[in-house]
């Protein structure tokens, strides 16, 4: 997972709980490098879990909430750095439906080693979209953030629903995405 994730996630700890919070959970999670993450860095994704859920412990909320929330928070950052992504969508989904065939090509160029989960567009219609996401990661619960936050990014409202697929292990989820 790109360090630009971990360095984002670190940041959402720091606004919404503070800078001891940050350094009570990279010290409780035991991390290989100490926490010591940088933007353009490559680390496994296990040491995200391990932050999520002992950021869950420590604040008393489920770690799927907190991982939608920091979603939400990370669409604002990639629509930050990234503003041409959004801007070249013009409505929340076109830009839904540019991540697989456009944005994520992109990321490629800037991150060759990147592992990137897959967007398949099942359906649209004007107040609807279904994506299939798979990822080995099992990160739906971030993709929903980041769903959400995009429609904020578009100043839209949405119910997005989830439903696990293949077991419910995670690696596959259906998003509906309906206009409100």
């Amino acid at each position: 997972m790109k360090g630009l994730v971990f360095t984002e996630f670190l940041g959402f700890v720091r606004q919404q709980h503070g800078e001891d919070m940050v350094d009570d959970i990279i010290d409780a999670s035991d991390l290989p490098n100490g926490g010591a993450y940088t933007a353009v860095g490559t680390y496994p994704h296990s040491e995200m879990f391990t932050m999520c859920n002992v950021l869950a412990e420590r604040t008393g909320t489920a770690a799927s909430t907190l991982v939608r929330s920091f979603g939400d928070h990370l669409s604002g950052a990639f629509a930050r750095s990234h503003p041409e992504f959004f801007e070249r969508a013009g409505n929340l989904f076109d830009f839904l439906e540019s991540i697989e065939e456009h944005i994520h090509v992109e990321v490629r160029k800037l991150y060759p080693d990147a592992e990137l989960p897959t967007f398949r567009v099942e359906q649209r219609t004007a107040t609807r979209i279904v994506l299939l996401y798979r990822s080995p990661r099992r990160m739906g619960h971030l993709s929903e953030g980041l769903i959400q936050g995009s429609a904020r990014q578009f100043d839209v409202q949405v119910m997005v629903q989830s439903d696990p697929l293949d077991g419910g292990d995670g690696q596959a989820v259906r998003f509906t995405v309906d206009m409100v």
